[in-house]
């Protein structure tokens, strides 16, 4: 999920409202523009599974992962065993791998620094599951060039609630699917509880340091929201303080892109309640390729 975390109004206060609604639309704005950025993603453009042995690469229409134009046409080869991949490349490509040009080199799985870069195309290894996969990122990608841009509920400040997070007693361990249909692995440090609407309700937290992120449904999620998920992240003060603005709920990747991988919420992140606030639905350009 992005780490971006959002306002910056103090816990338990009641923020003016202007002042607020305008700190929620300077969030909203450097979300979509990092969405749109070169690194964002709208332009990842491809989801390649590896399979053990040699997966050949590039432009030409007989390789296992086809680039697109104007890539050479047989670029090299991702050898895959035991989930490790070492790149190589045919003579002549012009390759760059952490900062350096290679002919061949190993690529460690979700690793940001393991990026091979050819042109204006991107590649790395990406876990989903158990299985491994090349994600492909494009400068130039279509999905990138016919963007509608975001679609946001009306800012609310009822939906900015003070929650308190609780440490389990041991971290959970737990399993969900993702939207490839793959099992994931997470442990669960605690959760928050918060009160909404006149209802109690809990989320389970991923926590990183201070940060907590969630993934979560609710009544809106097929509707006016993403059917899937959407994402929320905070900050956990010192006294275990959490301030929850569903107003900066946003979408998961998966909501403009059929080459992601996204969690799906536990049935304990999915809310009975309607959270109206945050990201709505996206609305891909006529004739695209999307969820």
């Amino acid at each position: 999920m992005l780490s971006m975390i959002g306002t910056c109004v103090g816990v338990g206060a009641r923020a003016d409202t202007a002042a607020y609604r305008q700190s929620v639309e300077k969030w909203r704005q450097t979300y979509e523009a990092q969405l749109k950025s070169d690194g964002g993603w709208l332009t990842v453009s491809g989801l390649f599974w590896l399979h053990e042995g040699e997966n050949s690469f590039g432009s030409g229409p007989l390789n296992d992962i086809v680039l697109p134009s104007p890539a050479p046409a047989s670029a090299g080869t991702f050898e895959f065993h035991a989930g490790h991949t070492i790149v190589h490349l045919k003579p002549g490509v012009v390759a760059i791998l952490n900062g350096k040009r290679i002919d061949s080199g190993e690529l460690h799985a979700d690793s940001n620094a393991d990026q091979l870069v050819i042109g204006d195309l991107t590649m790395y290894v990406h876990s989903s599951g158990d299985r491994y996969t090349i994600r492909l990122r494009d400068k130039n990608s279509q999905l990138r060039k016919d963007f509608t841009g975001t679609r946001w509920f009306p800012v609310d400040e009822s939906y900015r609630v003070i929650a308190r997070y609780v440490p389990y007693d041991k971290p959970k361990p737990i399993e969900i699917q993702n939207v490839m249909g793959d099992t994931l692995r997470e442990t669960i440090p605690g959760y928050v509880t918060f009160k909404l609407a006149g209802k109690d309700l809990r989320l389970d937290a991923e926590v990183d340091g201070i940060t907590a992120s969630f993934v979560f449904r609710d009544l809106t999620s097929g509707h006016e929201t993403y059917a899937a998920s959407r994402f929320l992240d905070t900050k956990i003060e010192r006294d275990g303080t959490v301030v929850l603005d569903f107003n900066e709920a946003y979408n998961p990747p998966c909501a403009y892109n059929p080459y992601t991988t996204c969690p799906l919420p536990p049935p304990q992140n999915r809310l009975p309640a309607r959270i109206e606030a945050g990201e709505k639905i996206y609305h891909h350009a006529a004739g695209a390729v999307g969820h």
